[in-house]
């Protein structure tokens, strides 16, 4: 069979994507697989470097401007004609739109050109890229309960997040590799591979008050953050990374995670059952990552700090209740995992498998 796998833009649709794509490879041995991403954003770089066919098309988002809205227009209709071109010579059975306004011109030529399309949603709150496209699906995937509501399309599969099948397939992690102690419980600060400027500040400022606890901190600053971080003077029980390549193995050695609360990162730490306290990004689309955190925190599996009302005694308190606490901590972990779907990107293969039958 041949595919057509399209997202773009950030690593919240980029690395669902490639999850369906392994699963793709693992089940069809005989797949051909074309990836359609922009000219000018990560998976430009990521997609052909993992050795997959990589087509990049000039796209931009939909803003509030007349320039945005104009150059979305312009670059919409150009898109569909170059990507009616390609599906002209590739003859996908299926393309697949796993997010970012890339897949507007690719679904909307694919619709054209009569293949069958699939779309995956990673959030609670669709974006509008999805949202545009929904109506054109044979089916649209989500990986929340709580977007289903959206969207007017009458297929709609709860799937789940593909990253999560990714996480419970990593190896566990070696602690000592991070200079961690085995008998010790392991907090991880992480905020994604960027990191946040705010939040590594504000956790700068109670380093200190780490110093005693039975518990270790591995604080992954994002590599911008790094150096103004590790300049300081740390305690000993507080590790210190700019980025951790294979976070899957380090999560599987994690006893609470503190982290913001996007898609993927959500989808793994359910799939594993760990409990966290979230930070919402404040800076993202439709307030989308606080959604996404409540729907944890309503069921009992995390804690929400917002970053604007951020509190040290507060945070350092929650910490300390969770890990000491262990009713509580089961009670958490219980509800991650009940949340957790564990089987995600097969879930979206079997979707596109019954299609392609």
């Amino acid at each position: 069979m041949k595919y057509i796998i399209s997202a773009g833009g950030t690593g919240g649709h980029i690395y669902p994507a490639i999850s369906i794509i392994n699963k793709i490879k693992e089940e069809d041995k005989k797949a051909e697989i074309l990836y359609i991403g922009t000219t000018d954003r990560m998976e430009k770089d990521i997609i052909p470097n993992m050795g997959i066919d990589y087509i990049g098309i000039k796209m931009n988002g939909l803003g509030k401007s007349l320039k945005k809205i104009t150059g979305f227009l312009t670059n919409t209709i150009s898109g569909v004609r170059k990507c009616k071109k390609i599906m002209k010579k590739f003859k996908p059975d299926i393309v697949i739109g796993v997010g970012g306004y890339i897949t507007v011109p690719v679904v909307l030529a694919a619709k054209g050109e009569k293949a069958k399309i699939i779309l995956h949603e990673q959030n609670s709150i669709p974006g509008k890229a999805n949202l545009i496209l929904s109506k054109y699906a044979d089916t649209v995937c989500i990986s929340m309960e709580s977007s289903k509501k959206y969207f007017k399309n009458g297929n709609i599969v709860l799937t789940g997040n593909p990253r999560s099948e990714n996480v419970l397939l990593s190896k566990k992690g070696i602690k000592s590799d991070y200079e961690l102690k085995m008998s010790k419980k392991l907090v991880l600060i992480t905020m994604g591979s960027l990191g946040a400027e705010t939040v590594n500040q504000k956790i700068v400022e109670l380093l200190k008050d780490f110093e005693n606890k039975s518990y270790e901190v591995l604080l992954v600053t994002g590599k911008a953050g790094y150096d103004d971080v590790s300049k300081n003077k740390l305690p000993q029980n507080v590790k210190v990374f700019p980025y951790i390549e294979n976070m899957g193995e380090v999560l599987k050695f994690t006893d609470l995670i503190v982290t913001r609360a996007g898609a993927t990162i959500l989808a793994e730490i359910t799939a594993l059952g760990l409990p966290s306290i979230l930070i919402p990004s404040p800076y993202v689309a439709n307030n989308h990552q606080v959604i996404n955190a409540q729907d944890l925190e309503k069921n009992g599996a995390a804690f929400i700090i917002e970053e604007n009302s951020f509190d040290k005694k507060d945070f350092i308190n929650k910490i300390d209740k969770i890990l000491s606490d262990k009713t509580l901590y089961k009670k958490m972990s219980t509800a991650s995992q009940k949340m957790g779907i564990t089987d995600s990107a097969t879930r979206v293969y079997n979707e596109i498998e019954r299609l392609l039958k």
